[in-house]
């Protein structure tokens, strides 16, 4: 949902694969943990672990591209089901990349890429990967942590009936197809609990979040600083909810919302800022002679689609005029989603102007979903919808709000997902004593996958946090020069 690139680390799931821009504003300075906590901590020796480091395995995906040289590997036993800490015993997969300085080591800089449902070892095996990887002064510095989650990669990877998905409807219709709908999504849960076994009712991130304690345990260390990207933000979430007192700094890039959002607020925020996106794609049509819009109102064309589409007369553009095939609303908003997940006004522009005059290629997608990422997704969230009239309600409002798009088929898959899950979703832990570290979160002004709105939940979540926008649309905003430079003076401790 693996090559050390956007593709491979990044891309795995729907919430990874989205590009930026550069555009940015601040809008808000955050306090570090302290120049003076930095200091204290410099220089510190790796303290003695439990763990056995040997090498990592040396496949990669796509081959030719195997994991820095400088990376150890290790498996870290953990208990399947936290509520019985002595039971059985479930292995992770752990990675470390050493600090290169370490006469001014501070410590360790666990991170998470996000998911969910995603592998996560490889921040470590590819921390020095020029693209993908993690700023020099920050390897200098910190042991960079990554592992698997649990079910996930090399740590026990779930496994479903995957030819299940074929025959769920990805957009019911009626009643009968909600139905079916819910029935299809409810069987393959019970196919991966078959194939997998009890794991699947433990593959929440509160669990995920006490594997990650038990590693830094395994490590020797008193705390650990934190990077979380995408989903990875709510297991930086998880963390500190449950142990506040062990972590020395949190960083939190392109956020979820932490606060359980239903089916409905999901499904708005997400399609909202996707809709903003496509006025940001309009605006830039008018400012551009290289639109292929040019001169037309933008947002109006993509809503007289729409309408076509729902009298049946769009069709699919073809080389030399319109082709046969039917264009529907729902492939016209799955097409969006895709379009406006990055930063490509040109690029949209053209697709909607082949759409219109009915000449030219239009990029589709299409994709089943991954039933491993249901098994978090649908642990962690309450999605629940109560049947079909109340599903249409929830578009229809939807629909109002975000007009030029109707829904973001991203979170529109995700919500469906869930639908008759019959692992039914995890209570939220209470938040535990102890005194977190100033928090900074980061986050696009326009991201469709991490929303803003929830980013300043998230932000609001925590008794000492900053959020700091980046005015573009995009996600994962670690890769830009400025957001990257923020983060990493957050966690070496330098204040701006």
């Amino acid at each position: 949902m693996n090559t050390h690139s956007p593709a491979r680390r990044r891309g795995l799931t729907a919430l990874l694969a989205l590009s930026v821009t550069a555009a940015v504003a601040a809008t808000a300075s955050l306090a570090a943990p302290g120049a003076a906590l930095a200091r204290a901590a410099s220089g510190t020796t790796a303290p003695p672990s439990s763990i056995s480091w040997g090498p990592c395995p040396q496949e990669s995906n796509p081959p030719g591209h195997p994991p820095s040289p400088k990376a150890r590997c290790a498996t870290v036993k953990v208990p399947l089901d936290w509520s019985k800490p002595k039971g059985k015993k479930i292995g992770l997969f752990v990675a470390r990349y050493p600090a290169s300085n370490p006469a001014q080591r501070i410590g360790v800089l666990m991170s998470n890429p996000g998911g969910p449902g995603a592998p996560g070892a490889d921040d470590a095996l590819y921390a020095d990967e020029p693209y993908d990887g993690y700023d020099p002064a920050i390897r200098e510095r910190f042991d960079m942590v990554g592992f698997d989650p649990r079910g996930t990669g090399r740590s026990g990877g779930a496994r479903c009936d995957e030819s299940i998905l074929d025959k769920i409807p990805a957009r019911p219709r009626d009643a009968a197809e909600f139905e079916r709908l819910r029935t299809l999504n409810g069987r393959l849960a019970q196919s991966c609990l078959r194939r997998t076994g009890p794991l699947v009712a433990h593959m929440d991130w509160e669990s995920v979040a006490r594997d990650m304690d038990a590693i830094r345990a395994a490590l020797g260390e008193r705390r650990i600083s934190f990077i979380g990207h995408s989903y990875g933000t709510f297991l930086g979430e998880r963390y500190a909810r449950l142990f506040p007192g062990r972590l020395r700094a949190l960083a939190l890039d392109s956020a979820m919302d932490p606060d359980r959002p239903s089916a409905e607020r999901t499904l708005m925020d997400g399609s909202v800022s996707l809709n903003n996106t496509l006025e940001r794609v309009a605006a830039w049509c008018v400012r551009n002679a290289s639109c292929a819009l040019k001169g037309k109102d933008l947002a109006a064309v993509t809503d007289k689609l729409f309408a076509r589409a729902d009298a049946g007369t769009l069709r699919d553009p073809g080389r030399t005029g319109p082709t046969r095939k039917k264009v529907s609303a729902d492939q016209l908003s799955d097409f969006l989603s895709a379009a406006l997940s990055g930063w490509s006004p040109a690029e949209t522009a053209r697709q909607l102007a082949a759409l219109r005059t009915g000449k030219g290629k239009v990029n589709w997608t299409s994709g089943g979903g991954d039933p491993v990422a249901r098994l978090v997704l649908c642990r962690d969230e309450d999605y629940r919808i109560r049947d079909y009239a109340h599903y249409r309600a929830i578009r229809d409002r939807v629909a109002k709000a975000a007009p030029h798009v109707r829904y973001n088929a991203q979170a529109l898959d995700f919500v469906l997902a869930c639908q008759g899950w019959t692992v039914p979703p995890k209570l939220r832990p209470a938040r535990a004593e102890g005194d977190l570290p100033p928090v900074l979160v980061v986050n696009a002004t326009d991201d469709m996958a991490t929303p803003l709105a929830g980013a300043r939940r998230m932000a609001r979540s925590f008794p000492n946090a900053s959020l700091h926008t980046v005015d573009t649309v995009g996600h994962w905003l670690y890769r830009l020069p400025e957001p990257r430079r923020r983060i990493d003076a957050y966690l070496l401790g330098r204040t701006d």
